[in-house]
């Protein structure tokens, strides 16, 4: 049998299972812009900021040096 092997991760990655679903609620229902100050806006930010804290706590890194980029 013949076995496929992607080699462009830099143009763009196949994403964890895991990671999609915990988007999926910020992806359908929590969609708020984060930069906004409603409701919707500061929920987003919220959920980036913890976001933002765990993955500086996972690397050893401080909340200051994680930053998110689109894409």
């Amino acid at each position: 049998p013949f076995m496929r092997i992607y080699l462009d991760n830099a143009a763009t990655t196949k994403i964890d299972h895991e990671v999609v679903e915990a988007m999926m609620p910020y992806l359908t229902e929590h969609y708020g812009n984060p930069s906004s100050i409603h409701a919707h806006g500061r929920q987003a930010r919220a959920a980036i900021e913890e976001s933002r804290k765990k993955v500086a706590n996972l690397i050893g890194a401080s909340i200051g040096e994680i930053f998110f980029t689109s894409g």
